[in-house]
């Protein structure tokens, strides 16, 4: 599989191939991933008490100066699976007994999950966990095939965009990539043991003092959707991580009294299918290993 390429926004028109990294992703064609195993760390009606089915994929069209998994965003890491591989891979983890199919940080792969996907019969939902700076035209791609999408609402400021992620236009271009979300998969569905089978589930991580961006995010949220129609997760574990010295104010946690001061907001905001954290959330603990565990049979 060689094509140029303008799957995401940035639309870099790199030549990427079966083995050749291209892009501002620095990724092949082809998957890499670097874990594929049962993982805890998802949102309740995601994990449940036998896990999600994740599977790290290395590579990010993003570059999140606070980003928990650089060791794998930058394009590091990883094992090259086949399309044929990738499907068996997803197969060995509903096997196992997970409750869903979690695929994190997929969107440089659309093209060849989506083709994995079509006419896999799993039996359970497949997740579609993105950083939300996506195009609509390349969700397209995944339409039928993915019962479950929860991407990141990272930012509704630009400057604070361009200042951690390059991306300035990210509140436009995830804003886009929700709506199309929203429009495949409809109001969340859960099932009576409390799992979603389906939906969209919204994840916004709150940055040290960026109250007024969270709360733009929340807006949106109330305002762009049906009440009780999605599923929203406003996260205060934030954790600095090393190499932060030029950004000086992501160097601390998140203080209690803005979490507390956005959870307030996010229900007077109508906003109560969903989920907040304490700020004792915020630890490296649920950090897995990049190891390539479960990734080969």
């Amino acid at each position: 599989m060689e094509y140029i390429c303008s799957d995401c926004p940035r639309s870099c028109g790199a030549l990427r191939g079966d083995a050749k990294p291209g892009g501002f992703c620095a990724s092949p064609s082809l998957p890499l991933v670097a874990r594929a195993a049962p993982h805890f760390g998802e949102e309740p009606c995601i994990s449940g008490m036998r896990g999600s089915g994740a599977v790290f994929f290395t590579g990010c069209s993003l570059r999140c100066v606070f980003c928990q998994n650089r060791e794998i965003s930058r394009g590091g890491g990883g094992m090259p699976l086949s399309v044929p591989e990738l499907r068996d891979c997803f197969l060995r983890l509903r096997d196992l007994g997970v409750h869903n199919i979690n695929l994190v940080t997929p969107s440089h792969y659309t093209r060849a999950i989506a083709e994995a996907l079509s006419g896999l019969e799993l039996g359970i939902p497949v997740v579609w966990n993105s950083s939300g700076y996506e195009k609509p035209e390349t969700l397209r791609m995944l339409e039928g095939l993915v019962q479950i999408y929860m991407p990141d609402m990272k930012y509704w400021k630009s400057a604070l965009a361009k200042r951690y992620s390059a991306a300035a236009d990210y509140p436009q271009r995830a804003a886009e990539a929700i709506r199309e979300m929203y429009r495949q998969v409809g109001p969340f569905v859960m099932d009576d043991d409390g799992l979603l089978r389906s939906g969209l589930l919204i994840r916004h991580l709150i940055l040290p003092g960026e109250d007024l961006n969270s709360m733009d995010v929340i807006d949106f949220v109330a305002e762009e959707f049906p009440r009780g129609s999605v599923l929203f997760s406003l996260m205060s574990q934030y954790t600095p991580m090393p190499g932060l010295e030029r950004w000086p104010e992501l160097t601390r946690r998140v203080e209690p009294e803005l979490n507390a001061r956005l959870c307030d907001y996010m229900r007077r905001r109508g906003i109560e299918t969903g989920y907040w954290q304490e700020p004792e959330a915020a630890t490296d603990e649920m950090i897995p290993d990049f190891d390539g565990t479960g990734v080969r049979g």
